[in-house]
This record gives structure tokens, sequence and C-alpha cells, in this order.
């Protein structure tokens, strides 16, 4: 009986609990909850395709509607709206969050909208950009490196390649490179030759035929492939006819030939009105740059000089009956006329022959770790070949040398320019010169060439007035590979 009476004690007491709770809840029921105040909140996403384009995802709480200020004087009420700004930069964006009493909440957060990629947007812009040729100062050089950039020759826009300055390169944010030519071209050295060879020249196909005989109208207008390296700041041009710089430079060097691609250094700076690109080609011992502009301004950027500044001075016309200088002293029995000047070359006169000491004194011909290390005779007047219809060199060639592609070259040049008027003498001069691959070496060899035959150029000495500078390469030229030779008897006659 005690349990029994245990057990409905327990249960008597339960249901009165249960009847309590119930009518405590039930008294609660009868009375409204008050509106509960708004809380703001939201968070945001940047596009991955667009950066300007930013999605925000409201948290807010008890609220029914939203007021958005973006910061860039645009609003909205959208719940999640998505938004586009003009441009980079830091906004402070503030959501306020209402409830049905009116009764508001503010949530503000500074955000930056800035390109993840900035470095290609300051090459190619949001969708495109085109560069020309900068026209203020050098736009363009050769040096051995660079610090002494543009110390072995550069160009400025004063009329001597007018039609480059047209050129437009546009780099675009879906990796397309295109280039328009404006109907015109250069005639290059190591491309062309004449009577192309340092012009400018209608673009069209027919016109475009290197030295080799091949066709190169892939370099005239069209539409290639690019990659860009912010990392390295290395672009790199994909398509044979993709170009920038000069049409002969190459990743690995010159060439008449259009290579599959082409990489270059790049560094851009931005400046009031423009940006300032510069790209450079960087061989052993050898920098070439050039600096290009894209305008945000047009009004900032200079004309394109048309007519050629004249350079230098007319020099007077003489007709010499000798000219030789056979190396072995600077005595005047051992030199006529052809006077050597600074050059890149270091010639020592008077050395023994390297394959008779006994004989007369030679000269001994080393080449410097210069791309073009010509030795040259600067004449103090434009000299009237009427008396001579030849010139020759005895040329001893050593094995000791090192020769190879991409390096010393077996082969002789003579050539005759003018200097005194022309600024890029080598663009118009008369050439002469012999592969002596498949002559033997360790011996004398005298090499003769007919005045009225160059091999190469414009003109030739007999129908020209203008010339004055006399020169001779050997081990060939577009490369830094030291050697030496030794020469006598160059000669005029």
């Amino acid at each position: 009986m005690t349990n029994k009476f245990s057990r409905w004690s327990t249960l008597m007491l339960f249901a009165a609990g249960l009847f309590s709770t119930l009518f405590l809840a039930s008294c609660k029921d009868d009375d409204d909850d008050p509106v509960k105040n708004p809380i703001a909140s939201f968070q945001y996403a940047i596009s991955e395709t667009n950066f300007l384009e930013v999605t925000f995802t409201n948290y807010s709480q008890n609220a029914t509607s939203y007021d958005w200020n973006f910061g860039d004087g645009k609003t909205s009420t959208e719940a999640n709206p998505v938004h586009l700004y003009d441009g980079p930069g830091n906004y402070t964006v503030v959501l306020t969050a209402k409830n049905s009493a009116n009764a508001t909440a503010n949530y503000s957060l500074t955000i930056e909208v800035k390109d993840p990629n900035s470095a290609l947007t300051l090459l190619a812009g949001e969708t495109s950009k085109t560069w020309k040729l900068f026209r203020e100062g050098t736009c363009m050089g050769v040096g051995p490196n660079a610090e002494a950039a543009r110390s072995w020759w550069s160009l400025d826009n004063s009329g001597i390649r007018p039609c480059i300055y047209y050129h437009e390169f546009t780099f675009k944010r879906d990796g397309s490179f295109v280039f328009d030519d404006k109907g015109s071209f250069w005639g290059e050295d190591v491309v062309f030759a004449a009577p192309l060879l340092g012009t400018c020249f209608p673009a069209v196909s027919g016109n475009m035929v290197n030295v080799n005989g091949t066709n190169v109208s892939a370099l005239l207008s069209g539409t290639h492939t690019y990659t860009y390296e912010p990392t390295t700041n290395e672009v790199t041009l994909i398509g044979k006819g993709a170009w920038m710089g000069l049409a002969k430079l190459t990743t690995t060097g010159e060439s008449a030939e259009l290579p599959d691609s082409r990489k270059f250094k790049i560094t851009i700076e931005e400046k009031t009105g423009y940006d300032l690109m510069t790209i450079a080609y960087i061989y052993d011992g050898v920098y070439w740059d050039f600096s290009y502009a894209s305008y945000s301004n047009p009004s900032l950027e200079p004309a394109v000089v048309e007519e050629e500044i004249p350079f230098g001075e007319d020099l007077p016309d003489y007709t010499p009956t000798e000219m030789y200088n056979t190396f072995a002293s600077t005595n005047p029995a051992d030199v006529k006329e052809l006077v050597p000047t600074t050059s890149a070359v270091v010639l020592t006169v008077g050395v023994d022959d390297p394959a008779n000491a006994s004989a007369p004194k030679v000269g001994m011909y080393q080449r410097s770790a210069e791309q073009y290390p010509d030795l040259k005779f600067q004449l103090a007047y434009d000299c009237q070949f009427d008396n001579f219809t030849t010139i020759s060199i005895d040329v001893y060639v050593p094995s000791t040398n090192t020769y190879s592609e991409g390096g010393l070259t077996k082969n002789i040049q003579l050539w005759i320019a003018d200097a005194s008027q022309t600024q890029e003498f080598w663009t118009s001069w008369c050439q002469y010169d012999v592969d002596i691959s498949t002559i033997p070496m360790d011996e004398w060899k005298t090499y003769t060439f007919d005045l009225e035959s160059p091999t190469s150029g414009v003109g030739t000495p007999k129908t020209r007035q203008d010339l004055d500078l006399v020169g001779v390469a050997i081990g060939g030229a577009g490369h830094t590979v030291d050697g030496i030779f030794y020469v006598r008897n160059l000669r005029f006659d």
C-alpha cells in the first residue's frame, strides 16, 4: 500500500506541474511581442572576371527594407545588390537596415576595389592599350648594358625614320597583340637590302623580301598573341610576324628570318597624361632598348618630324692620287690618307708577321667585346675616286680563334660610307665582303674588290660624291666574341 500511495502522489504532483506550465504559457500568448530592433550586416565579393564588379550579400536581421550607399555617389534599395564601380579606389559602403517600426541600424565598411593584376593593366589597360614610339628625346638605341644604354647608337624624332613613329602596337586583355603599320615600313639593316635598306617604303607584301630572298610580309599589320609574366617583367610575342622594337631583333640575337616568338623585358612608368614603357632585348654584352608611350591625353603627344634635320656638314671634295696603309708603322711612308680613327677595334701597328717574324712588320687587329668592331678611317674630305679602280687588303686569319654559330665568323668586309652628313652611315654605304670559310687559315691572303661592283649598298664610289669614311670589319657583326687577326696593305689602286 505504501508503494501504491507513493506512485499516486508522484503522479498528482506531475499533473499539477504540467497544469501550471500550460497555464503560464497560455497567459504569455495573450500578449503581442514587441518589434525587435534591426541589426545591419553584409559581406562582399569582387568578381573574378571584372574587378570593378562587387556583389554584396546582406546578413541583416529583423529588417524589412534596406538602403545602400556604395561610396561613389550611387545607391540601391535591393537586398543583395551587384554594383559596378567606375574605377579602382577605396570606397566606404554604408548599409542602413530598417524594420517595420521604422527603427534603423547602420553598418559601414571601407572596401578596396583594385585590379588583382595591376601590372597587366599597365600593359594592356582594362580592355586594350596602344603604344607608339616615344617622340621626345631618344626612343631607341644600343649599348653594352643597361647602365650604358644607347651609348653606341641612338635615334630621336628628327626626321631620320619618320614612318616608324606612326606604327601602333596594341596589347589586349584577351591575350591578343595587334600591329598596325599605318601603310609604311622601315628598311632595317640585317633584314633588308638596297634599294629598301635605310628607307621608309610602302607596307605592301611585294616589298617584304629580306636579304635571303624570303618573303617576310608577316611583319606587316596583323594580329598575334602574347604572354606576360609580371614576376620577371617578360613579354613574349607569339607568331612569326609578331615583333616590337626592331624587326631584326629576336630573343637570341639579330636575324633576317622570322622566329616563332620573341621575348623581351619591360618596365612601365606612370607619367602625367601618359605611360612610358621601356622594352629591352638583352644579349651577351649587347643591350637594345626602346621607349614607347601610351597617351591618356593625346594632346601631349608631339608631332612626327617628317623631314630629316640636317646632320653634320658637307665636306669639301678632293681627288687623291694615293690612299694606303701598310700597318708597318705610323710613318708617312707607310700611311697615306688612311689614318685610323677612334673605333671599337684595338689596332696595334708594327708587330711581327705571324707567318715570318723577319718579314716587314704588320698590324694586329683585335676585336673588342662590342657588337660592331669596325676599324674606321675618317677622311677630312668627300673623296672622289676618279684615280682608283680597286680596293684591297691582306689578311691573316689565325686558327687559334674560336669560330662558331652566333660568334666569330670567317668573314671580311670593306666598306666606304658618308659619315659627315649621315648619322646612320651604314644605311647607305658601299660594301664589299667575302666569305673566307673555305680558305685555309694561318696564311696571308690578298682580297681585291672592283670599286664599281660592291656586294651591297647604295650606288658605287664613282657615282657618288659624298663618301668620306673607309672601314674594315673582320669576324662578323652582331656578336661580342673577341678575336685577333693580322692585316697589311690596305690600299686603293
